[in-house]
């Protein structure tokens, strides 16, 4: 999610593109969340292997080939474990982290903590589209979406503090609250068409904080790493890690609640 504080008009120049490449986004992956099954699990699969990519590039540009080499090996590896519902094949996600991080000769931490974060989320994403439905997903994206169209333009419109300057200085107070209201409005909504109780509001919100938790992870990881963006694959947004790093949050989130907390209302 980015954001700015009121400035000239000047600073709308990106919109366009930004709103061209999200679109086409957006039809992409609503493609894949609708057919589910094998599509959305390649596309899942793909958007790991790149943001993992991605994330080897920023600490260590100079060998690209190392980087599409763990790219393709973690593809393997979840298209495997996306076949097998057993909890000790999942260690296996600890390989290409373990790889990557025994060859880099820094940000060895950084890079096995986050390419293992994003398999899991990753993961965690395919498995709630198959268990618990098309809706359940949507309602997880459309929290995700609507925290970061709305914090994009409250942070843009009302300006103010920022929210933490050190790690995301362009991220405000009002930017991150306009996520939070967003998303208890789409809990709302979910409330009058689906058999979610009324407690899918307030975890809407706490949805959108984590999802907020993991724009601001990658902001730190950039800010650290000294780059702009995570790469330049799309027009307006940089790269795939920036445009779905909020997602990973939002699913990391959610994970924990699926698996250790018992959350009533929730059920679609």
């Amino acid at each position: 999610m980015a954001e700015d504080p009121p400035s000239p008009p000047g600073n709308w120049d990106d919109l366009t593109v930004r709103i061209t490449s999200g679109a086409a986004m957006t039809v992409v992956g609503a493609v894949g969340v609708i057919l589910g099954g094998v599509w959305f699990q390649m596309m899942v699969v793909f958007v790991t292997a790149v943001m993992v990519w991605e994330l080897w590039m920023m600490i260590r540009p100079e060998s690209a080939t190392s980087g599409m080499l763990l790219a393709a090996g973690l593809a393997s590896v979840m298209s495997g474990q996306l076949l097998d519902d057993n909890w000790i094949a999942l260690l296996l996600f600890l390989v290409v982290p373990a790889i990557g991080a025994f060859y880099l000769k820094k940000e060895r931490v950084t890079f096995f903590c986050f390419a293992l974060g994003i398999q899991v989320a990753g993961w965690g994403l395919v498995h709630f589209r198959t268990d618990y439905g098309f809706t359940w997903i949507l309602w997880l994206m459309l929290v995700v979406i609507a925290t970061d169209i709305f914090g994009y333009f409250g942070g843009k419109t009302f300006g103010g503090p920022k929210f933490w300057p050190k790690v995301s200085p362009k991220k405000t107070w009002s930017g991150t609250a306009s996520g939070w209201i967003a998303a208890g409005i789409v809990g709302f909504l979910f409330t009058l068409f689906t058999n979610a109780g009324w407690s899918i509001v307030l975890i809407s919100m706490v949805l959108s904080f984590a999802s907020q938790m993991g724009d601001i992870a990658e902001s730190a990881l950039k800010r650290r790493m000294k780059v702009k963006d995570s790469s330049t694959l799309i027009p307006g947004h940089g790269g795939l890690f920036d445009r779905f790093d909020a997602l990973l949050g939002a699913a990391l989130f959610m994970l924990l609640v699926a698996y250790v907390f018992n959350v009533p209302g929730v059920a679609f």
